[in-house]
């Protein structure tokens, strides 16, 4: 539930070990102690990055690294300090519905300081290994903005080579606004690439899981075999196509088979559909 004690505590920890390592580097930079107040809300990091001088501080975050067929989008976005009230219900579009992600994805284009959404194909994360690719395509979206960032909060995982000082914060995407904003911008991009993907393969049902292993999924790779829009990287995708007698289309796959499409090591939670009703009336 979104407004659990559980969830709650959850933040909180995000928090303080985030605002830990924001207080590490600047101590590294020789800066004064960083204040962060607890009850700042999913600006604080943000905030008090801009009070030190470190600003624009921009989000990075990708969706489709669970799905095992389709392109990886990772997006970067810089939002305008001050502006929390715009921005008041935006979190991670995994807990948004359908129409509220639409929503957020329209209001953070048009109100947006910066922004960049790049996409990696599925030959890229065969050839790279999906965690190597999210880690160009966070370089990627990050380079492709026009305004130098100052610094960076990146979803999870800490991302070398970003030209930028940074710092990983657990669930960015529900800690800090810019994060949840490039979370939206890359998912309803990714959504929309897939619904496209759709209209050549409507036997696969791309416009409803998105490339995630759902049953349905599972299902039409049992009845067709994957397509080369399909990760052939992932162990699913490589037994239906021995099923079906067929040699992935890629020359340059290193270890097909390398990732199961049900680990949570690299799921990202695409089918989840809790969401805000306000925006759904």
């Amino acid at each position: 539930m979104v407004g659990s004690p559980w969830l709650a505590r959850r933040r909180e920890l995000a928090y303080v070990g985030a605002i830990l390592r924001l207080r590490n580097r600047s101590a590294e930079l020789g800066l004064p102690r960083t204040i962060v107040r607890r009850d700042a809300g999913s600006w604080a990091l943000q905030n008090a990055l801009e009070r030190r001088g470190l600003g624009p501080v921009a989000g990075v975050d990708e969706a489709g690294r669970g799905a095992c067929a389709g392109p990886l989008v990772v997006a970067a976005c810089v939002l305008r300090a001050g502006e929390s009230r715009r921005f008041d219900g935006l979190t991670d579009s995994k807990l948004l519905t359908a129409r509220a992600r639409e929503h957020w994805f329209e209001t953070v284009r048009e109100s947006a300081v910066e922004y960049r959404v790049v996409s990696l194909a599925p030959s890229e994360v065969d050839s790279l290994g999906v965690h190597v690719a999210n880690l160009e395509g966070m370089r990627r979206a990050v380079a492709g903005l026009d305004l130098h960032p100052g610094y960076v909060l990146t979803d999870g995982f800490r991302v070398e080579g970003l030209g930028a000082p940074s710092v990983a914060v657990r669930k960015g995407d529900r800690a800090a606004g810019c994060v949840a904003a490039a979370s939206v911008l890359a998912k309803v991009s990714r959504d929309r690439m897939m619904a496209e993907l759709h209209v050549s393969f409507p036997g696969y049902g791309f416009d409803v899981h998105k490339g995630y292993s759902t049953a349905r999924h599972s299902e039409a790779l049992r009845l067709h075999g994957p397509t080369t829009h399909h990760r052939w990287s992932y162990s699913n995708v490589v037994e239906s196509a021995l099923a079906h007698g067929m040699r992935s289309p890629r020359g340059d796959s290193s270890k097909p088979g390398l990732f199961d499409a049900f680990d949570q090591a690299v799921m990202d939670n695409g089918g989840t559909t809790i969401g805000h009703p306000w925006t759904d009336q």
